[in-house]
C-alpha cells in the first residue's frame, strides 16, 4: 500500500516537472517571432533551449519505461519545436580546413579576435598574441576575412599597428571605427580585409555602440556585398563573472547578483532586437549576392538568429558537427559567432578553430558560387 502511494505520488511529481519543461519549451518555441525589443524576457527562454532539449529527452525515455502513453508529451512537444531543434545541432560533418585552399572557392574567415588581447594573462604572451593571431588567419589563405573587435594605432613605430600585419596579404579593407581615442589615433570596431578590391563600402551604425559595416568586392566577373557585424555583447566584466558564482553558490549576495546580471542581460537583449532588424533592413536591400558574418551575441535559438538569417544558409549547420560552441567562456552551449551566406553560395567547407588566442573561435568556410 504505502509502496502503490509512493509509486503514484513518484508520478505525479514527474508528469507535473515534465509539464512545466514542456510549457517553457513551447514558449521558446515563440521566440522566431517576438522581437526582443518589446518582449525581452523571450531571450532568457532562448539560452534555455539545449538544456531544455535534453529534459524532454530524459523525460521521453523515462516515460517509455514507466508509462509509455505520457511518452507522447514530450514526444509530441518535441516534434512541435523541430524549428529549434534544426538550428542547435548539426549533423552534416564535412571536410576539415586546409591550408592549400580548393580552387574556384571564396574562403571566408571571420573571428571575434577579443581585441588582441589573447587568453594568458602574461604581458610577454600578451604582446605576442597579435603577431600569432595575424599569422594563424594568413597561413590559411582566405580570400575575405571580417573580424570582430579589431583594434588599431595609427604610427609606423606603433607596436598597435595592427593593419601593418594584414597589409601584405589583403591590400584592401573596410574598418568601421566605432570606438576612437588619443585624437582619433586609436581605433577599434569590426573590420573587412580583402584579397580582391572593393568597389563600394558603407557603415550603417546602429542607435548604441557599435555598426554594420559592408563591402562590395569583385571577384573574377562577380560582385559580391560581404557584411561584418558586431552586436550588442551583455558587457559582463570580471564583477559580474564573480556575481555567477555569487548565483550558483547561494552565496548571501545572491539577489543582488542576481540583479545586476538580469539588468544587464535585459538591456542587451532589447538592443539586439533593433540591432536585428537594421541588419535584416540593410541584407534585403544588397543588389548582389551577400553573405553576413558576425558576432551577434546571442543564440541560434533566439530571435536575432531568426530574423537575421532569414533565408540565408547557415554554413556551420551545411557542413559542421554538434552544438558548434564559438565563445569559450560561460556556458557550453553559446554558439554566437556565424557565417551566413545567401541561397546562391553552396558551402564546401565549413571548420572551427581554436588557437588559444581569444574568447571566441575562429570559423572559417569555403563558398562556391552556383550558376
Amino acid at each position: 500500500m504505502a509502496k502503490s502511494i509512493f509509486r503514484r505520488i513518484t508520478k505525479t511529481v514527474f508528469l507535473i516537472l515534465n509539464l512545466v519543461i514542456v510549457i517553457l519549451w513551447l514558449t521558446s518555441c515563440l521566440t522566431p517571432f517576438l522581437n526582443p525589443a518589446k518582449w525581452w524576457m523571450i531571450g532568457f527562454v532562448g539560452l534555455m533551449v539545449p538544456y531544455l532539449i535534453l529534459a524532454l529527452i530524459l523525460f521521453l525515455i523515462f516515460w517509455l519505461f514507466v508509462k509509455p502513453r505520457l511518452a507522447l508529451i514530450p514526444a509530441i512537444a518535441l516534434l512541435i519545436g523541430y524549428q529549434q531543434l534544426n538550428v542547435v545541432f548539426a549533423w552534416k560533418s564535412g571536410p576539415s580546413v586546409t591550408e592549400s585552399k580548393p580552387e574556384k572557392v571564396l574562403r571566408v574567415i571571420s573571428w571575434n579576435i577579443q581585441s588582441f588581447n589573447g587568453n594568458s594573462k602574461s604581458r610577454s604572451a600578451k604582446q605576442l598574441a597579435r603577431t600569432e593571431l595575424a599569422e594563424s588567419i594568413q597561413k590559411l589563405d582566405a580570400d575575405i576575412v571580417c573580424l570582430q573587435e579589431f583594434n588599431h594605432t595609427d604610427g609606423h613605430q606603433s607596436e598597435s599597428n595592427n593593419l601593418s600585419l594584414f597589409k601584405s596579404k589583403y591590400p584592401y579593407h573596410f574598418f568601421s571605427k566605432d570606438y576612437e581615442r588619443n585624437g582619433g589615433s586609436y581605433q577599434s570596431g569590426c573590420i573587412i580585409f580583402s584579397k580582391y578590391p572593393i568597389i563600394h563600402q558603407e557603415k550603417i551604425k546602429f542607435p548604441i555602440a557599435e555598426s554594420l559595416i559592408y563591402a562590395d568586392i569583385v571577384k573574377d566577373e562577380d560582385t559580391i556585398r560581404i557584411f561584418n557585424t558586431h552586436l550588442q555583447s551583455f558587457k559582463f566584466k570580471q564583477a559580474d563573472y564573480t556575481d555567477l558564482e555569487k548565483i550558483k553558490e547561494q552565496d548571501d549576495e545572491t539577489l543582488r547578483a542576481s540583479k545586476n546580471i538580469i539588468r544587464k542581460m535585459r538591456l542587451a537583449f532589447k538592443r539586439r532586437g533593433v540591432q536585428a532588424g537594421i541588419v535584416r533592413n540593410s541584407m534585403d536591400q544588397s543588389p548582389y549576392r551577400s553573405l553576413i558574418c558576425g558576432d551577434f551575441n546571442d543564440v541560434p535559438n533566439s530571435y536575432t538568429y531568426f530574423h537575421i538569417r532569414g533565408d540565408y544558409q547557415d554554413a556551420f549547420l551545411k557542413k559542421g558537427f554538434g552544438i558548434g560552441r564559438t565563445f569559450i567562456s560561460l556556458a557550453s552551449t553559446l554558439r554566437i559567432d556565424y557565417i551566413l551566406p545567401d541561397p546562391s553560395f553552396e558551402v564546401k567547407m565549413f571548420d572551427m578553430i581554436d588557437e588559444g588566442l581569444s574568447d571566441h573561435i575562429m570559423l572559417v568556410a569555403d563558398l562556391q558560387l552556383k550558376n
